[in-house]
């Protein structure tokens, strides 16, 4: 039982708690607030380490963990809601890598944007104000980096869906978005990325 204990640690440590920021960062914008946020964070890991019997070691561990907690997310927002139904979590204890679809997309990648601190107030709000259902692929598509396989495994949709949420998604926020990307001098050119216009 020792040799379990201390293997299920190493595997808590070395691939569950390195995922621990982006988790805070996607529970927040399901949320939108930091006490919720830091529920479902820990709720998710709770989860994670009753059932890490279950994990396949090695496997897509963040994929787990944001179906665990997008899940968590679900049941507290049905218990909110005064809805009996919950998410069973057999759905979603045998996660696991499978033949990806690529994925790869043309789009601006929103992770760039955020990480080279261009991303101001307009855009987090334009990505928060879009429904959940929408918000929650560009957040795993475009800022997590999942691919369309492993969006669709975490909320239960299939890929055609994905693919059809996020281009709507990404449609939304561009509209959203024009205003304050002419505000800021940038043009907008098909098929590219945004180019600066020359003063």
């Amino acid at each position: 039982m020792g040799d379990n204990q201390d293997k299920y640690l190493d595997i808590f440590e070395r691939e569950f708690l390195p995922h621990a920021n982006a988790l805070k960062t996607f529970a927040f914008h399901l949320a939108y607030n930091e006490e919720d946020a830091d529920d479902l964070v820990q709720e998710t890991f709770m989860k994670a380490h009753r059932f890490i019997d279950r994990y396949i070691e090695g496997t897509n561990a963040k994929a787990w963990l944001f179906k665990i907690l997008k899940n968590a997310y679900i049941n507290q927002y049905r218990k909110r809601s005064k809805r009996p139904t919950k998410v069973d979590f057999e759905d979603f204890i045998s996660y696991h890598d499978t033949d990806e679809d690529g994925g790869a997309t043309g789009y601006l990648d929103l992770r760039e944007e955020i990480f080279e601190n261009m991303m101001g107030d307009e855009v987090t709000n334009a990505i928060n104000a879009l429904p959940v259902d929408f918000r929650t692929v560009i957040l795993l598509c475009d800022i997590e980096g999942f691919k369309y396989e492993e969006i669709s495994k975490i909320i239960d949709i299939p890929i055609g869906t994905v693919r059809s949420r996020l281009f709507r998604a990404r449609n939304m926020l561009k509209e959203n978005l024009q205003g304050y990307a002419q505000r800021l001098g940038y043009k907008n050119v098909r098929g590219q990325k945004a180019k600066k216009e020359e003063e």
